[in-house]
């Protein structure tokens, strides 16, 4: 079992960057798929950005390819999500979320995700 407690949002302007953390307790970090969602209001939640278990794999919604970047730490136990070139529609709760069963396979389905965080807030002003 892994615990998530995500971090770094806030309010930025149109154009801004944020970086977003995601700390797990636990000593089987590495043992996890990670991913990034995100949920506006109103709105189903969805995939942002994946991470395979060593970080040697990543995948990205069309939406933020290009902006944003995942990455993690499995020493510090962190998976982070680095936006720039932020977008009034990013503005959402991010999650991130652990897949206990993938290996190197990033799914975007929050079903095949085990783990999830209380979601931190970002907004982003025109």
């Amino acid at each position: 079992q892994v615990q998530l407690v995500e971090s770094g949002g806030g309010l930025v302007q149109a154009g801004g960057s944020l970086r977003l953390s995601c700390a797990a307790s636990g000593r089987t970090f590495s043992s996890y798929v990670m991913g990034w969602f995100r949920q506006a209001p109103g709105k189903e939640r969805e995939f942002v950005a994946g991470i395979s278990r060593r970080g040697a794999r990543t995948d990205y919604a069309d939406s933020v390819k290009g902006r944003f970047t995942i990455s993690r730490d499995n020493a510090k136990n962190t998976v982070y999500l680095q936006m720039n070139s932020l977008k009034p529609e990013d503005t959402a709760v991010y999650y991130c979320a652990a897949d206990s069963v993938a290996y190197v396979d990033i799914y975007d389905t929050p079903t095949e995700y085990d783990y999830w965080g209380q979601g931190t807030q970002v907004t982003v002003s025109s």
